[in-house]
């Protein structure tokens, strides 16, 4: 039994996506965050912040170390972030003479929020890919079936008829609206974050934003200055996963309501009843609707972490912990059974 439904070991199978929850697990979490203090000890040895033979002995510790996870548990517990605890380790395992230029200049959110936006950097590619293909599959249902006549509906009332085509394209529209979203966001959303203790790189001097710049070139990251406390581009995204998970839910809500009706739509590979064998369950379309409204409950979570108190905020920090994560599952696994619903329309229209 898990706390969550999206590694679940049951639920997951329904509610969970693999690709998207590996990249939050706490092995590519980790590497995350080790990617960043080699790319830095790099780029500072380059720039003259740190000796060049103290750049090359952490990239060469850093090569071969595995920290103590359990110590890592503890130094949470301790000092609310996973940073102090594992620099502690680096620099032990770098030793002396180079041990203490481990870290140079950074802060815990420095190597956090970096380590984060390097996997969103894989999310978003893995969502990027799944949304083609949910477009492909709704694609397909239209050049199959939108020549049919459907019973249009307005208000939970039937109106006038349309075409398939009409209310496919209702579906697929807006998914097309969310690819461009998602290129002009990342943009924004995938940029480094490095500032220091307070945000001005007070250590670095003259060279603050040389270093950054490297550092940015280093982790394949945009280059731009340090957002320690201005979370909007995080809560711009989370409100782009809820658009997503929102239109597929209307996908679901609809099919749903035409397996209800019984004339429309035809399914196969519907979820079965332990008390009624003849049925056929639309359960992929449930868990459209599940997964919108969930989405979007969560979102209101992103949007109080904006609140972030004056150079950095704890609470408003961890508070995105909890959210974003689950958000960005709940999307690929929606963007997942989109797709293999799509496939399971038989006939649509008449």
């Amino acid at each position: 039994m898990t706390v969550s439904p999206f590694d679940h070991p049951l639920l997951s199978g329904l509610l969970g996506d693999e690709e998207a929850a590996r990249h939050f697990s706490v092995e590519a979490e980790i590497a995350a965050m080790l990617a960043f203090e080699r790319a830095l000890a790099e780029a500072e040895a380059e720039c003259g912040i740190i000796p060049r033979d103290a750049g090359a002995a952490i990239v060469t510790a850093l090569a071969s170390f595995r920290p103590d996870t359990a110590s890592l548990r503890t130094g949470v517990a301790r000092d609310g972030v996973v940073v102090p605890e594992l620099v502690r380790q680096i620099r032990t395992a770098v030793g002396e003479p180079h041990g203490d230029k481990v870290h140079f200049g950074a802060t815990s959110q420095d190597v956090i929020d970096t380590g984060l936006v390097l996997r969103l950097k894989a999310v978003v590619e893995h969502l990027g890919l799944l949304l083609t293909e949910t477009i492909l599959r709704l694609a397909s249902l239209e050049e199959r079936f939108g020549g049919r006549t459907l019973a249009g509906m307005t208000r939970m009332q039937e109106a006038i008829p349309i075409k398939v085509a009409d209310r496919v394209n209702a579906w697929r529209a807006p998914l097309h609206r969310h690819q461009e979203r998602l290129s002009e966001q990342s943009t924004r959303l995938l940029t480094l974050q490095f500032g220091g203790a307070a945000g001005t790189l007070e250590k670095l001097g003259d060279k603050g934003q040389a270093v950054r710049a490297a550092l940015a070139a280093k982790l394949g990251l945009a280059d731009a200055p340090q957002w320690h406390s201005q979370r909007d581009a995080l809560a711009d995204f989370a409100g782009w996963l809820s658009l997503v998970t929102g239109s597929l839910g209307k996908f679901g809500q609809d099919v749903a309501l035409m397996a209800m009706a019984g004339r429309d739509i035809v399914l196969s590979g519907g979820g079965g009843s332990s008390a009624m064998p003849h049925k056929q369950n639309p359960v992929k379309a449930e868990a459209l609707v599940a997964l919108a409204r969930f989405n979007a409950t969560q979102l209101s979570g992103m949007h109080q972490a904006l609140v972030h108190e004056q150079e950095r905020s704890g609470a408003a920090w961890m508070l995105e912990w909890l959210l974003l994560p689950q958000m960005a599952v709940a999307t690929a696994a929606s963007l997942r059974l989109a797709a293999e619903l799509a496939g399971q329309i038989e006939s649509l229209g008449h």
